[in-house]
Protein backbone atom coordinates (compact mmCIF):
# COMPACT_ATOMS: atom_id res chain seq x y z
CA UNK A 1 0.00 0.00 0.00
CA UNK A 2 1.32 3.13 -1.00
CA UNK A 3 1.62 5.72 1.56
CA UNK A 4 -0.62 9.09 1.75
CA UNK A 5 0.96 12.28 1.72
CA UNK A 6 -1.31 14.36 4.67
CA UNK A 7 -1.57 17.18 1.90
CA UNK A 8 -4.56 15.04 0.17
CA UNK A 9 -6.17 14.95 3.23
CA UNK A 10 -9.45 17.04 3.84
CA UNK A 11 -9.95 17.93 7.48
CA UNK A 12 -13.51 17.79 7.57
CA UNK A 13 -12.63 14.06 6.45
CA UNK A 14 -10.70 13.39 9.66
CA UNK A 15 -13.87 14.67 11.20
CA UNK A 16 -16.08 12.75 9.61
CA UNK A 17 -14.39 10.09 10.70
CA UNK A 18 -14.25 10.93 13.97
CA UNK A 19 -17.93 11.07 14.35
CA UNK A 20 -18.27 7.89 12.71
CA UNK A 21 -15.91 5.91 14.86
CA UNK A 22 -17.34 7.38 17.85
CA UNK A 23 -21.02 7.25 16.87
CA UNK A 24 -20.66 3.44 15.09
CA UNK A 25 -23.06 4.89 13.17
CA UNK A 26 -22.63 7.00 9.35
CA UNK A 27 -26.58 8.68 9.97
CA UNK A 28 -25.57 9.31 14.02
CA UNK A 29 -22.22 10.72 12.85
CA UNK A 30 -24.32 12.83 9.74
CA UNK A 31 -26.40 14.62 12.31
CA UNK A 32 -23.62 15.09 14.72
CA UNK A 33 -22.18 17.32 12.00
CA UNK A 34 -24.80 18.60 10.75
CA UNK A 35 -24.91 16.41 7.37
CA UNK A 36 -26.96 15.23 4.92
CA UNK A 37 -26.65 10.94 5.18
CA UNK A 38 -26.00 10.94 1.10
CA UNK A 39 -23.02 14.12 2.53
CA UNK A 40 -21.60 11.80 5.14
CA UNK A 41 -21.39 8.26 3.04
CA UNK A 42 -19.70 10.69 0.04
CA UNK A 43 -17.11 11.95 2.33
CA UNK A 44 -16.52 8.57 3.80
CA UNK A 45 -16.59 6.88 0.76
CA UNK A 46 -13.21 9.98 -0.39
CA UNK A 47 -11.95 8.72 2.39
CA UNK A 48 -11.78 5.06 2.22
CA UNK A 49 -9.99 6.20 -1.36
CA UNK A 50 -7.69 8.21 0.04
CA UNK A 51 -6.81 5.17 2.60
CA UNK A 52 -7.19 2.34 0.56
CA UNK A 53 -9.07 0.82 3.16
CA UNK A 54 -13.14 -0.23 3.37
CA UNK A 55 -12.33 1.39 7.51
CA UNK A 56 -15.98 0.74 8.67
CA UNK A 57 -17.92 -2.76 7.87
CA UNK A 58 -21.97 -3.31 8.01
CA UNK A 59 -22.45 -4.26 12.30
CA UNK A 60 -25.60 -4.70 14.08
CA UNK A 61 -26.97 -1.02 14.47
CA UNK A 62 -24.17 0.50 12.70
CA UNK A 63 -20.83 -0.08 11.52
CA UNK A 64 -17.72 -1.55 13.19
CA UNK A 65 -14.24 -0.25 12.66
CA UNK A 66 -11.72 -2.04 10.39
CA UNK A 67 -8.08 -2.47 12.22
CA UNK A 68 -6.80 0.20 10.30
CA UNK A 69 -9.36 2.52 11.45
CA UNK A 70 -8.87 1.04 14.86
CA UNK A 71 -5.24 2.09 14.46
CA UNK A 72 -6.45 5.48 12.93
CA UNK A 73 -8.63 6.72 15.36
CA UNK A 74 -6.27 7.68 18.79
CA UNK A 75 -3.95 9.67 16.24
CA UNK A 76 -7.46 11.21 15.32
CA UNK A 77 -8.96 12.12 18.18
CA UNK A 78 -5.88 13.64 19.35
CA UNK A 79 -4.73 15.72 16.61
CA UNK A 80 -8.77 17.02 16.69
CA UNK A 81 -8.38 17.74 20.38
CA UNK A 82 -5.10 19.52 19.89
CA UNK A 83 -6.81 22.04 17.37
CA UNK A 84 -9.82 22.46 19.16
CA UNK A 85 -7.25 23.47 21.87
CA UNK A 86 -5.20 25.70 20.19
CA UNK A 87 -8.42 27.25 18.38
CA UNK A 88 -10.26 27.60 21.54
CA UNK A 89 -7.54 29.75 23.39
CA UNK A 90 -9.29 31.97 25.33
CA UNK A 91 -8.50 35.78 23.96
CA UNK A 92 -7.94 37.01 27.29
CA UNK A 93 -5.47 36.70 30.13
CA UNK A 94 -6.14 35.82 33.72
CA UNK A 95 -3.49 37.34 35.75
CA UNK A 96 -4.17 35.54 39.30
CA UNK A 97 -4.13 32.14 37.64
CA UNK A 98 -1.11 32.63 35.79
CA UNK A 99 1.77 31.12 36.30
CA UNK A 100 3.43 32.75 32.83
CA UNK A 101 6.94 34.09 33.56
CA UNK A 102 7.74 37.16 31.33
CA UNK A 103 11.49 37.89 30.26
CA UNK A 104 13.17 41.75 30.22
CA UNK A 105 16.15 43.48 28.86
CA UNK A 106 16.72 45.68 31.58
CA UNK A 107 20.25 47.18 32.87
CA UNK A 108 21.26 47.03 36.09
CA UNK A 109 20.46 50.80 36.55
CA UNK A 110 16.79 49.66 35.41
CA UNK A 111 16.56 47.37 37.87
CA UNK A 112 17.07 49.20 40.66
CA UNK A 113 14.56 51.79 39.43
CA UNK A 114 12.03 49.65 38.05
CA UNK A 115 12.06 46.46 39.70
CA UNK A 116 10.72 47.21 43.26
CA UNK A 117 7.52 48.59 42.24
CA UNK A 118 6.65 45.86 39.44
CA UNK A 119 7.17 43.49 41.40
CA UNK A 120 5.37 44.84 44.07
CA UNK A 121 2.12 45.07 41.69
CA UNK A 122 2.58 41.83 39.87
CA UNK A 123 2.88 40.22 43.42
CA UNK A 124 -0.10 41.82 44.01
CA UNK A 125 -2.29 41.20 40.78
CA UNK A 126 -0.46 37.93 39.57
CA UNK A 127 1.30 36.33 42.52
CA UNK A 128 1.82 33.10 40.18
CA UNK A 129 3.99 35.26 37.77
CA UNK A 130 7.61 35.48 37.01
CA UNK A 131 9.69 38.13 35.80
CA UNK A 132 12.99 37.14 34.60
CA UNK A 133 15.92 40.29 33.52
CA UNK A 134 17.96 39.23 30.57
CA UNK A 135 20.68 41.70 29.52
CA UNK A 136 21.31 42.21 25.49
CA UNK A 137 23.79 44.09 23.37
CA UNK A 138 21.90 46.08 21.52
CA UNK A 139 21.60 44.64 18.32
CA UNK A 140 20.13 41.53 19.99
CA UNK A 141 17.03 43.19 21.61
CA UNK A 142 14.88 43.73 18.41
CA UNK A 143 15.37 39.83 17.07
CA UNK A 144 15.04 38.78 20.72
CA UNK A 145 11.73 40.98 20.39
CA UNK A 146 10.17 39.20 17.43
CA UNK A 147 11.22 35.82 18.11
CA UNK A 148 9.97 35.68 21.98
CA UNK A 149 13.46 35.26 23.53
CA UNK A 150 12.32 38.31 25.38
CA UNK A 151 9.34 40.01 25.55
CA UNK A 152 9.80 43.54 26.70
CA UNK A 153 12.79 46.08 27.00
CA UNK A 154 13.25 48.71 29.41
CA UNK A 155 15.66 51.84 29.07
CA UNK A 156 17.01 54.51 26.75
CA UNK A 157 17.79 52.32 23.76
CA UNK A 158 18.26 55.13 20.86
CA UNK A 159 19.51 52.72 18.54
CA UNK A 160 17.09 50.39 18.65
CA UNK A 161 14.20 50.25 16.03
CA UNK A 162 11.66 48.70 14.40
CA UNK A 163 9.84 48.13 17.26
CA UNK A 164 6.69 49.39 18.99
CA UNK A 165 7.40 51.55 22.00
CA UNK A 166 5.82 54.05 24.58
CA UNK A 167 7.54 56.51 26.45
CA UNK A 168 7.63 56.30 30.33
CA UNK A 169 9.87 58.96 31.20
CA UNK A 170 11.99 61.67 30.65
CA UNK A 171 15.26 61.93 32.38
CA UNK A 172 18.55 63.61 32.25
CA UNK A 173 22.22 63.27 33.15
CA UNK A 174 23.75 64.84 36.04
CA UNK A 175 26.55 64.47 38.15
CA UNK A 176 26.53 62.50 42.15
CA UNK A 177 29.20 63.58 44.33
CA UNK A 178 29.62 62.62 48.42
CA UNK A 179 27.78 65.17 50.75
CA UNK A 180 30.59 67.89 51.41
CA UNK A 181 32.46 67.46 48.72
CA UNK A 182 34.21 70.32 48.55
CA UNK A 183 33.12 70.81 44.82
CA UNK A 184 29.89 72.07 46.33
CA UNK A 185 30.82 74.68 48.36
CA UNK A 186 31.58 76.93 45.34
CA UNK A 187 28.76 78.36 43.45
CA UNK A 188 28.68 78.36 39.57
CA UNK A 189 26.33 78.19 36.99
CA UNK A 190 26.36 77.79 33.35
CA UNK A 191 29.74 78.30 31.80
CA UNK A 192 31.61 78.53 34.79
CA UNK A 193 30.26 75.24 36.24
CA UNK A 194 30.91 73.05 33.21
CA UNK A 195 34.79 74.82 32.98
CA UNK A 196 35.04 73.52 36.33
CA UNK A 197 34.04 70.28 35.72
CA UNK A 198 37.87 69.61 34.87
CA UNK A 199 38.51 69.57 38.47
CA UNK A 200 37.05 66.47 39.43
CA UNK A 201 38.12 63.15 38.97
CA UNK A 202 35.36 60.80 37.97
CA UNK A 203 33.94 56.72 37.77
CA UNK A 204 32.70 55.74 34.70
CA UNK A 205 30.47 52.67 33.88
CA UNK A 206 31.91 50.55 30.77
CA UNK A 207 28.17 49.36 29.88
CA UNK A 208 26.28 52.84 29.78
CA UNK A 209 27.70 54.28 26.74
CA UNK A 210 25.61 57.18 26.93
CA UNK A 211 27.84 58.32 30.12
CA UNK A 212 31.19 57.40 28.54
CA UNK A 213 29.60 59.54 25.56
CA UNK A 214 29.10 62.49 27.48
CA UNK A 215 32.61 62.22 29.11
CA UNK A 216 34.32 61.95 26.06
CA UNK A 217 32.46 65.37 24.49
CA UNK A 218 33.71 67.25 27.51
CA UNK A 219 37.66 65.67 27.47
CA UNK A 220 37.56 64.23 31.04
CA UNK A 221 38.31 61.02 29.73
CA UNK A 222 41.55 61.58 31.42
CA UNK A 223 40.00 62.52 34.44
CA UNK A 224 38.64 59.09 34.70
CA UNK A 225 40.38 57.35 38.02
CA UNK A 226 37.70 54.55 37.94
CA UNK A 227 35.99 52.36 35.31
CA UNK A 228 33.41 49.56 36.31
CA UNK A 229 31.13 47.19 34.82
CA UNK A 230 27.32 48.23 36.78
CA UNK A 231 26.52 51.42 38.27
CA UNK A 232 24.63 50.20 41.85
CA UNK A 233 28.11 49.76 42.76
CA UNK A 234 28.76 53.47 42.44
CA UNK A 235 26.86 55.28 45.46
CA UNK A 236 29.03 53.50 47.53
CA UNK A 237 32.17 54.63 45.96
CA UNK A 238 31.09 57.69 45.77
CA UNK A 239 30.20 58.23 49.41
CA UNK A 240 33.64 56.74 50.39
CA UNK A 241 35.70 59.16 48.05
CA UNK A 242 35.90 62.51 46.05
CA UNK A 243 35.04 60.42 42.70
CA UNK A 244 32.14 61.85 40.88
CA UNK A 245 29.99 59.69 38.58
CA UNK A 246 27.46 61.02 35.56
CA UNK A 247 24.28 59.48 35.92
CA UNK A 248 20.22 59.58 35.64
CA UNK A 249 18.89 62.12 38.15
CA UNK A 250 16.25 59.71 38.58
CA UNK A 251 18.25 57.31 40.09
CA UNK A 252 20.90 60.46 42.08
CA UNK A 253 17.34 61.33 44.03
CA UNK A 254 16.52 57.79 45.18
CA UNK A 255 20.31 58.29 46.75
CA UNK A 256 20.33 61.64 47.86
CA UNK A 257 17.18 61.30 49.86
CA UNK A 258 18.80 58.54 52.00
CA UNK A 259 21.62 61.19 53.05
CA UNK A 260 25.23 61.46 52.12
CA UNK A 261 24.73 62.63 48.71
CA UNK A 262 24.78 65.84 46.92
CA UNK A 263 23.43 66.74 42.79
CA UNK A 264 24.85 68.75 40.53
CA UNK A 265 22.93 69.54 36.98
CA UNK A 266 25.87 71.12 34.98
CA UNK A 267 24.11 71.76 31.28
CA UNK A 268 25.75 68.96 29.85
CA UNK A 269 25.68 67.90 25.83
CA UNK A 270 23.33 65.28 25.20
CA UNK A 271 22.21 65.24 29.42
CA UNK A 272 18.32 64.42 28.47
CA UNK A 273 17.10 61.74 27.46
CA UNK A 274 13.72 59.50 27.86
CA UNK A 275 12.87 56.19 29.08
CA UNK A 276 10.96 54.01 26.88
CA UNK A 277 9.27 50.67 27.27
CA UNK A 278 9.94 48.09 24.11
CA UNK A 279 8.31 45.47 22.70
CA UNK A 280 7.03 43.37 19.48
CA UNK A 281 4.69 44.00 16.61
CA UNK A 282 4.09 40.57 16.65
CA UNK A 283 2.88 40.33 20.05
CA UNK A 284 0.64 43.18 20.21
CA UNK A 285 -2.77 41.48 20.79
CA UNK A 286 -1.25 38.97 22.80
CA UNK A 287 -3.53 38.74 25.76
CA UNK A 288 -0.74 38.22 28.34
CA UNK A 289 1.84 41.10 26.61
CA UNK A 290 -1.22 43.72 26.52
CA UNK A 291 -1.36 42.88 30.21
CA UNK A 292 2.47 43.42 31.40
CA UNK A 293 1.96 46.55 29.11
CA UNK A 294 -0.86 47.84 30.93
CA UNK A 295 0.45 47.97 34.34
CA UNK A 296 4.03 48.85 33.36
CA UNK A 297 2.39 52.11 31.96
CA UNK A 298 0.60 52.41 34.99
CA UNK A 299 3.28 52.39 37.33
CA UNK A 300 5.78 54.36 35.16
CA UNK A 301 4.39 56.37 33.02
CA UNK A 302 4.86 60.11 33.25
CA UNK A 303 1.35 62.21 32.09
Amino acid sequence: MNAMHIDTIDLNLLRLFDAVYRARSVSRAADALGLTQPAASHGLGRLRLLLQDALFTRAPGGVAPTPRAERLAAAVQSALSTLEEALGEPDRFEPAASRKTFRIHMSDIGEGRFLPALMARIGALAPGVRLETLPLALGEIPPALDSGRIDFAFGFLPKVSDTQRILLLKDRYIVLLRKGHPFTRGRRSGPALMASLQKLEYVAVRTHAETLRILQLLNLEDRVRLTTEHFMVLPAIVRATDLAVVMPRNIARGFAEEGGYAIVEPPFPLRDFAVSLHWSKRFEADPANSWLRGVIAELFRET
